[in-house]
């Protein structure tokens, strides 16, 4: 490996919620017994040094000693349409389908706002990402799930049928299509996505697609951005996207929409800019502009084979040492989501038992019931591989013991 992915880091007291929140009152996740030091695997940023390149790009604009008012430079816009090129096959994007959002959760609402008045149902897979939980409940939307199913092999699958009958019963026009999927971790197939774009397409849908995650993928995965898989997908979504996830840059803020529809556009751009409040930090743009340059995409190279690592180190472990918990093998993320249904029908304890006996030898994971998953827990595993294991050795010995 070129790049660190193995120094623990202590980000105690450097503006890190994944450690600072732990212990604080009213965060849900307590310190950990005494002997014990906290492995956070909730929150999902991750734990590795960033990029040197966005470093560098950072400290070469700290050297002009102005921050004013400023516009999106060319060279913003030309890093996002080359990384689309090269690392996702998207031949024509132009600067005028790409906006800035402060967030992929602001773009969602923007484009929910826009397109759906309070009380108006609107379509999402459960198991289901939080922040979209909180958007839709925030802002008075009628959430629909559709539940996702796990086929014969254990494999997240789309139910088409149950999709159609609520789409059709709720008339529903406005659907939420997270690609790659969190917190399940599947990268949707093309012929995935082209059988739900066509219901999509059926029942007039506008389809918003959270592509955050759509750079972290297993080497031979291939993530397929939804506007390409047909000319009416292009015309009816909404895609967002960001380095966030990819270059652990949540701090920084900034997120950007691919929208090619003029009327969509016009529409959400309309409904962003309104909030007086939409626009970009200049660190941010440059940040970017590191990330998404030639050392960034080694960089980011480099990161999903460590994930992957990971993720098959983690996945064997569980497959081998803790009989009664289930989990899918990602395809995209770092997230593992697990179902401790039999487990705990076997051993008579509580999904809250098991989640305070991690919390107190100080794994710090994630409730699963927020996402849906009624008996799951959530673990980021992007993290050196030491931790991963120590996290998963006292898992063993205190906890699925």
């Amino acid at each position: 490996m070129t790049y660190d992915f193995t120094t623990i880091l202590d980000r105690a007291g450097h503006d890190a919620l994944a450690v600072d929140a732990i212990g604080a009152p009213g965060s849900g996740y307590p310190a950990p017994d005494a002997g014990f030091d906290a492995i956070p695997m909730w929150v999902a940023d991750m734990n590795f040094p960033v990029a040197p390149s966005i470093i560098r790009a950072i400290k070469d604009r700290l050297q002009y000693p102005t921050f004013g008012y400023f516009s999106p430079s060319d060279a913003y816009y030309q890093a996002i349409i080359d990384w689309h090129r090269d690392r996702k096959g998207v031949g024509e994007l132009l600067p005028e389908h790409i906006g800035y959002q402060n967030g992929v959760l602001g773009g969602v609402v923007s484009a929910l706002t826009a397109f759906a008045a309070p009380g108006d149902p609107v379509l999402v897979h459960s198991p289901t990402y939080v922040g979209f939980t909180h958007s839709l409940e925030d802002n008075g939307f009628k959430i629909v799930h559709s539940p996702l199913v796990r086929d014969a092999d254990g494999v997240w699958r789309m139910d088409y049928e149950d999709m159609e009958r609520r789409l059709a019963e709720e008339r529903i026009h406005v659907a939420i299509f997270c690609s790659p999927h969190n917190p399940c971790g599947r990268v949707w197939e093309r012929w995935e996505i082209e059988r739900a774009m066509e219901l999509y397409a059926a029942h007039d849908c506008v389809v918003i697609s959270d592509e955050i995650w759509s750079d972290i993928v297993r080497p031979g995965v291939t993530h397929i951005p939804t506007q390409s898989v047909s000319d009416d997908a292009r015309r009816r979504t909404i895609a967002l996207y960001a380095p966030s996830k990819t270059f652990n840059l949540a701090g920084l803020i900034g997120s950007y929409h691919v929208i090619y529809d003029d009327y969509l556009r016009d529409r959400v751009t309309t409904k962003a800019k309104k909030t007086h409040y939409n626009s970009m930090n200049v660190l941010s743009q440059h940040a970017l502009i590191g990330a998404y340059g030639p050392e960034g995409r080694v960089w980011a190279d480099e990161l999903n084979q460590v994930i992957a690592g990971n993720v098959d180190w983690a996945c064997d472990f569980i497959e081998s040492r803790l009989p009664g918990v289930s989990v899918f093998r990602p395809q995209g993320t770092y997230m593992l989501f697990l179902d401790c249904t039999e487990w705990c029908a076997r051993s008579g304890r509580t999904i809250d038992e098991v989640l305070g006996a991690g919390h107190r030898v100080g794994v710090c994971w994630q409730d699963g019931r927020a996402f849906h998953g009624p008996c799951h827990i959530r673990m980021n595993l992007a993290l050196p591989l030491s931790r991963v294991q120590e996290a998963f050795g006292r898992l063993e010995e205190h906890v699925f013991c």
